[in-house]
């Protein structure tokens, strides 16, 4: 997606990506005949598809304006985030870790900006904004996440966040939208809306069976994937702010894992919770 977008644009890279992928989760999810969702199903599903649409333009121009791995290590305080949230909008409890993690979590986002701060360099700091911004609503994309893998299958919650996000899309594609210049162009398109879907029913099925706590932490991991992948294709090095910085945010957020335990709530009591919401 990065070299998508660097090449031609946030906007046709995402139209391109979602075009393939609503071809092929469409395939994947009609053959079975599905029955309709229900209305409060329904609902979540747009919610998130529409959240998904500006969460993903946002974090996709962050990434045509700094490194991969810094954008990455500044994702990782989305956990700390939905904590707060999840608080907030199905009650559960917040712990004492919870806000030393806090802390612990902006001071690593301060060493990860503190570069850009120091150069002054607008067009860093409009990336990494934008991608702090689309951090933000990932933290609530990871509540509605968990809400919807409770109530729906990994297809339909795959299919109607990407229908979603692609007819958000196709609204603008009669000024915005350009033909694909070339195969090259259509292979990486496809892929990317191969790996985004496999990775959309992986995380479905997961937050189906565990809650969020036991599980963010292993999104650290796509640190590892971001800085290798940076260097290999974009010839982008790794400073000692962005690796300094991302071990104080994950650190924050395995400090705060601790006291999973005590904010455990089971399925059943917030797939209560929902309801009451909706009603």
């Amino acid at each position: 997606m990065k070299s998508l977008s660097l090449q031609h644009g946030v906007y046709n890279a995402m139209f391109w990506r979602m075009s393939f992928g609503i071809i092929i989760i469409g395939a994947l999810y009609l053959i079975g005949r599905p029955s309709k969702p229900s209305r409060q199903t329904l609902r979540l599903h747009v919610k998130r598809g529409a959240l998904t649409l500006v969460m993903a333009s946002l974090f996709f121009w962050g990434l045509t304006q700094i490194p991969l791995a810094q954008a990455v290590g500044l994702s990782f305080i989305a956990p700390i985030i939905a904590l707060f949230l999840a608080a907030w909008l199905i009650n559960e409890p917040i712990v004492p870790n919870d806000y030393i993690a806090s802390v612990i979590a902006l001071l690593g986002v301060g060493v990860l900006l503190l570069e850009e701060l120091l150069k002054f360099e607008m067009q860093s700091l409009l990336g990494s904004g934008a991608v702090l911004l689309s951090a933000v609503m990932y933290a609530y994309n990871l509540i509605l996440q968990r809400q919807q893998a409770l109530i729906a299958q990994p297809l339909e919650i795959s299919f109607y966040q990407t229908l979603v996000t692609f007819v958000g899309l196709a609204l603008l594609a009669p000024w915005w939208a350009e033909p694909l210049p070339n195969f090259g162009a259509g292979v990486l398109a496809a892929t990317a809306a191969s790996l985004a879907l496999g990775a959309l029913i992986c995380f479905s099925y997961a937050y189906r069976h565990a809650v969020t706590a036991s599980l963010v932490t292993l999104e650290y991991t796509a640190f590892i994937w971001a800085a290798a992948l940076g260097w290999i294709v974009f010839d982008e090095s790794i400073s000692l702010n962005t690796l300094s910085g991302t071990a104080l945010i994950v650190a924050a957020c395995v400090f705060q894992i601790r006291g999973a335990s005590k904010r455990i709530v089971p399925n059943e009591q917030i797939t209560a919770r929902i309801n009451n919401k909706a009603e």
